[in-house]
C-alpha cells in the first residue's frame, strides 16, 4: 500500500483542510449556475417534428404541460452504426445508455418542479421505444428523424461535415469522427413561446451523472486511466 497513512487527529485536520476547498467549490458552483440561469434566451421558431409514443408531435409536445424541458441528445442513428461507433442498428450507444440510466429515476422529482426530461435521437422510434421498454425505463423517447433538430443543437453531423472530417461541436469546430455526438439541451416555454436556454456537450455532461459523482469520492476514483469506458456496458450486459 503506497497511500499515505496517518493517525485520527492528522487524518481530520487534513480532512479540514479540504473542506475548505469544498465549501469554496461549493460556492463557486452556485454562482456559476446562477449565471448560467441568468444567461439570454433564443427564441425557437423553427417547428420541429418528433416521434413518439403519442405519434406526431411537435417540440411543444414534448413539454408534457410543463414549462420547462430538458432534452438529452442520445447518440442512436443506425444507418451510420458501424464496428467503429459506440451505438449499434438497434442500441443506442452504451455510454449513453449510462447516462440515461442516470436520471431515470429521477424524472419523477423533475417533473414535480416544473421539468420533463426526455432522449431524442436520429433512430426510428420504434428501435429508441424497444430500447427503452428494455432498460424499463420512465422517461420518453422520441425520434427527430426527417427534422434538423439533431444537426441545429449540434449533436449529428452531415456526410459533407463528416467529409471534410470537422463540424462545429461544444461551440467550436473540431475533428469530427463519427455522425453523432452526446449533448443535453434545455428549452423554456413562457407566453406561448419557446426558447433555448442552455445546452452543454462532452465533458459539460460529467455532472449529470451521478455514478461519476460517487466514483470521484472514492479512493480509486474513475479508474479509467489507460482504459477509459472500456470497462462499461450496458446495464443488462454485465457478466456478473
Amino acid at each position: 500500500m503506497g497511500h499515505t497513512v496517518v493517525s485520527h487527529d492528522e487524518w481530520v485536520e487534513a480532512r479540514k483542510k479540504h473542506l475548505a476547498d469544498e465549501k469554496e467549490f461549493t460556492r463557486q458552483r452556485d454562482r456559476l449556475s446562477q449565471a448560467r440561469r441568468d444567461l439570454p434566451w433564443e427564441a425557437v421558431d423553427k417547428e420541429y417534428m418528433f416521434e413518439g409514443a403519442p405519434g406526431r408531435v411537435t417540440l411543444d409536445d414534448l413539454f408534457q404541460g410543463r414549462g420547462q424541458l430538458v432534452i438529452y441528445h442520445a447518440m442512436f442513428n443506425p444507418a451510420t452504426a458501424g464496428p467503429q461507433t459506440s451505438w449499434t442498428a438497434t442500441e443506442p450507444c452504451f455510454v449513453c445508455s449510462w447516462w440515461m440510466d442516470n436520471f431515470d429515476r429521477v424524472a419523477v422529482h423533475l417533473n414535480h418542479r416544473d421539468v420533463t426530461i426526455a432522449a431524442v435521437a436520429l433512430a426510428p422510434f420504434d428501435l429508441f421505444e424497444a430500447y427503452r421498454k428494455r432498460m424499463a425505463w420512465t422517461f420518453r423517447v422520441y425520434s427527430s428523424a426527417g427534422s434538423d433538430f439533431n444537426f441545429d443543437y449540434g449533436v449529428s453531423f452531415s456526410p459533407d461535415q463528416l467529409k471534410a472530417g470537422k463540424a462545429e461541436y461544444n461551440y467550436r469546430v473540431d475533428p469530427v469522427g463519427g455522425s453523432e455526438a452526446p449533448g443535453v439541451s434545455v428549452f423554456r416555454r413562457e407566453d406561448g413561446r419557446i426558447f433555448h436556454t442552455y445546452s452543454t456537450y462532452a465533458r459539460g455532461l460529467d455532472m449529470l451523472n451521478v455514478a461519476y459523482q460517487y466514483l470521484d469520492l472514492v479512493p480509486k476514483g474513475r479508474d479509467e486511466e489507460g482504459v477509459g469506458l472500456g470497462w462499461l456496458r450496458r446495464r443488462d450486459e454485465y457478466e456478473d
